[in-house]
């Protein structure tokens, strides 16, 4: 029998299903047929459905004529059903045999592996998925708006579902400007209703993952090309408590009454004020707020506007005169 697989599914719906329903309604298809002869546009299909038993040659008609399915399919989808469930058995001792392996290297003594360990480019996301799926309490992310597209954020959702359903509480920060980005809405949208919480804040904030309180990833590089993974329990304690107190000052993603965007809105100028007061560059400013140059560009341009000024000096003499510094309510 032909090996069967993806293609040949494709052929058999598309092409060989056709040509079974017309032997079926003719009484046969006579061997003579053009396009089951050898190089003929059927003749694919034709050796798909004899391999299978569908269509048998009746040398005395020289017609190939159908037999019935029900009499073939056993012979072919059973064997398919005993291979996959064997697979899965032995998918899963697999799994169990790593988790073994797992287990003993974190016994391990860190002088051995050391508590401070990089991975580079594709490796990165490897070890992020490892680590998520032994996740076992708690996932703590942090993840400015920077590099999480579309894609990104879709092999996320369901590696982060997946803990979430297995009873790990997850909490994840974002900037405030993640609450006008599609994706990030779409990701939130799936993740909540598996638990997770997740809210926003105006002050700028670097890449974290923090899994159990053991382990923590952050960047090592600022295009994110490497990523460092620490087991100093210190270390990790510090990470958790700057996670702690941000999260303490953020807002709920969910939160979207107007005395709420009202307020993020005001915490959006005052930052705004700050990089201005603090002479940082569009770009800069742009990646703390966590908006692009244009929309940053925006923000001055409404301050301009407010304080009557037209140049970038004059905005900040004026704001400056005036005791508006960005650091508390104005």
């Amino acid at each position: 029998m032909t090996e069967l697989g993806p293609e040949e599914r494709e052929l058999f719906e598309k092409v060989a299903t056709p040509l079974y329903e017309e032997a079926a309604v003719s009484g046969g298809l006579h061997d003579k047929d053009p396009r089951l002869a050898r190089g003929g546009e059927l003749r694919p299909a034709l050796d798909l459905l004899v391999s299978l038993n569908l269509l048998v040659h009746d040398r005395s008609t020289r017609q190939y004529v159908q037999v019935d399915p029900s009499t073939v399919s056993s012979h072919v989808v059973s064997p398919m059903s005993q291979q996959g469930a064997e697979l899965l058995n032995e998918s899963s001792e697999w799994a169990r045999a790593f988790g073994h392996l797992s287990q003993s290297w974190r016994r391990s003594p860190s002088s051995a592996r050391g508590p401070i360990t990089e991975f580079h480019q594709r490796a990165i996301g490897t070890f992020i998925e490892g680590a998520v799926r032994e996740a076992e309490k708690e996932l703590l992310t942090a993840q400015p708006q920077a590099a999480r597209d579309s894609a990104r954020l879709s092999v996320a959702a369901e590696r982060e579902k997946a803990a979430l359903d297995r009873g790990v509480k997850m909490r994840t920060l974002y900037q405030h400007s993640a609450r006008r980005h599609a994706p990030t809405r779409k990701w939130v949208a799936e993740v909540a209703p598996h638990g997770a919480e997740v809210r926003t804040l105006d002050e700028f904030f670097n890449r974290m993952i923090v899994i159990d309180r053991r382990l923590a990833i952050i960047p090592g590089a600022p295009d994110l090309s490497v990523a460092i993974a620490v087991r100093e329990p210190g270390l990790v304690t510090y990470l958790v408590d700057v996670f702690e107190r941000a999260w303490e000052r953020a807002r709920s993603f969910s939160n979207t009454e107007r005395t709420m965007m009202h307020d993020i809105a005001k915490e959006q100028r005052a930052m705004t004020i700050r990089m201005l007061i603090e002479g940082h560059s569009d770009p800069v400013s742009a990646k703390r707020l966590g908006v692009s140059a244009r929309t940053f560009a925006a923000y001055v341009a409404d301050l301009k506007g407010e304080y009557d000024a037209e140049t970038r000096f004059q905005l900040g003499y004026t704001m400056g005169q005036a005791g508006v510094s960005g650091l508390e309510e104005e």
